[in-house]
């Protein structure tokens, strides 16, 4: 796989990180361009971006790079990288679509469940199953293709604090594999392309493991912080939003393995580690202070859906994605 023609479509906070860490790390050896939007594209066309680290861990850096709202500006490319939540995902599947020629592949960078995770599933006994929660009209299987797809699982703080730049909380580490499990040839080229940006990249064969692990903590941080707007350890210092956490992350979990994945530590262990976390916003709560759409179905509504698909109770999830659906309408028609 010949990988030249790079493009990252939505460069928000994580996905301009990626942008310009690739343009950094490969030079001219990549054309990188990206797909943005609003106040944050003109501030690339003009200023490119510029990508800094909370805790002056790295040096920060700035990069150039061509920025378009519209991906028919665009050739087809070798590698497209998707740094759009879930819920934006089946509104891009035309611009997806015009992006890619034979062989190309595309990484799609997303928290909780994601629209092809049935594709060629072994473990579930669902494969090929579609879920219109994410693809309400088929337009991301038919346009762009679950064999298209490398999954990836990020562990990276990042926001955008002002237009054109990029604040990350640490250097982040990457979890990269296809839906079949295979390490195939693309997936080893894609992973020495994006480690040469200097990005932590984790191969993996077991990519549904990684996604039902992280969901298990995003299930319950994400619509908790959106509801209270606290930060991660404020809610971790309450007793009674610490307990919801537990919960939801126990409920995230039994649907998870009723699917066939594998928990490498139990939610008990997983919550004891979240009173290290930093005091970082996450990134509904982000949204929700934006005045943007909420990341709701992909994480607590995914664990409603797959729980009543696999009979596994999820009683407080269904409270907490009730009050989250409401606080987004309430918050979208203000």
């Amino acid at each position: 796989m010949v990988i030249r023609n790079i493009c990252v479509y939505g460069a928000g906070a994580l996905g301009g990180a990626f942008a310009a860490k690739i343009a950094a790390g490969l030079g001219s050896a990549a054309n990188v361009s990206v797909i943005a939007r609003g106040a944050h594209l003109a501030a690339i066309r003009e200023q490119g971006l510029h990508v800094a680290y909370s805790d002056n861990s790295l040096p920060s850096l700035s990069e150039k790079v061509f920025a378009t709202d519209d991906p028919l500006d665009l050739p087809a490319q070798d590698l497209v990288i998707t740094g759009l939540k879930g819920h934006q995902l089946a509104g891009a599947a035309e611009g997806l679509g015009h992006l890619l020629k034979q062989g190309t592949r595309i990484v799609m960078i997303l928290n909780g469940v994601p629209w092809w995770y049935f594709h060629r599933d072994s473990e579930s006994g669902l494969a090929e199953r579609q879920l219109p929660e994410l693809d309400p009209q088929g337009k991301l299987w038919a346009l762009v293709g679950p064999d298209r797809v490398i999954g990836c699982v990020a562990y990276q703080g990042a926001e955008v604090v002002a237009p054109g730049r990029i604040s990350l909380s640490n250097n982040g580490r990457f979890f990269l594999g296809e839906p079949s499990g295979e390490i195939t040839a693309d997936l080893d080229a894609v992973t020495a392309l994006l480690r040469q940006a200097e990005l932590e990249i984790l191969p993996t064969n077991r990519i549904r493991d990684e996604i039902w692990t992280k969901l298990r903590g995003n299930a319950a941080f994400n619509p908790i912080s959106a509801l209270t707007r606290a930060l991660m350890v404020d809610v971790m210092a309450d007793p009674s939003l610490a307990r919801m956490v537990g919960q939801i992350m126990n409920e995230a979990q039994s649907v998870g393995q009723s699917l066939g994945c594998r928990f490498a530590v139990t939610a008990d262990e997983h919550l004891a580690k979240t009173q290290s976390y930093p005091a970082a916003r996450t990134s509904m709560l982000q949204d929700l202070l934006a005045g943007k759409p909420l990341e709701i179905v992909p994480l607590t509504g995914m664990v409603v859906s797959l729980g009543r698909l696999t009979g596994v109770p999820t009683p407080v999830c269904d409270t907490v994605l009730a009050l989250t659906t409401q606080l987004d309408r309430e918050n979208l028609r203000n």
